[in-house]
């Protein structure tokens, strides 16, 4: 039996949860709604303030899609009542980024500056930089997925390196650097 999977999904009080036909579950909140089709093998129920997951038989199929479904309605449950954050820093001299609404400037050391639009989903806020401190960029949305692809596609933009560990980099990010050249001994 999977670990995961069998643990039930509790609701939070303004939680409310829809099975609709064709085994496709909606959650709506505060934070808006989002809404999962769930593999017609695996069954859902909603009762007690709690969404359970059975799947049929033992195999590593239905193993994979019981642990797989019970994460993602968990995260959605999770978004829906408090939403989720990722946090990236700018490291490098000049590295900047602008937010105007949906559209982040990015200043990364290129001859030209990168322009990205957001999905609606996904709001972004740049916190005022002290001085001697890198810039932080924050975004925020309550689909964990779609957030996470949006953070990837941003640090890609310029990925830290591994000498001076420039580049965009998420918050806490430990990096591996290395050691550069030394001079030639004689």
């Amino acid at each position: 039996m999977s670990r995961i999977g069998k643990l039930p999904v509790s609701l939070p009080d303004k939680v409310s949860v829809e099975l609709l036909p064709g085994n496709v579950l909606k959650v709506k909140g505060p934070h808006g709604e989002l809404c999962q089709k769930v593999d017609p093998d695996i069954k859902v129920t909603v009762e007690d303030n709690q969404i359970k997951f059975e799947r049929p038989t033992d195999q590593p199929r239905h193993r994979s899609m019981h642990g797989l479904y019970r994460a993602l309605v968990h995260n959605m449950v999770e978004g829906v009542s408090n939403g989720f954050e990722k946090r990236q820093e700018l490291v490098g001299v000049g590295y900047r980024v602008a937010a105007d609404g949906q559209l982040l400037t990015f200043s990364l050391g290129y001859s030209h500056e990168i322009q990205l639009l957001l999905a609606p989903e996904v709001t972004a806020e740049v916190p005022a930089v002290k001085k001697g401190e890198n810039p932080v960029l924050i975004l925020r949305s309550n689909d964990k997925q779609l957030l996470g692809q949006v953070a990837a596609k941003i640090r890609s933009l310029r990925k830290p390196e591994p000498y001076k560990g420039k580049g965009i980099k998420f918050v806490g990010e430990q990096l591996r650097r290395k050691a550069g050249k030394t001079a030639a001994a004689k």
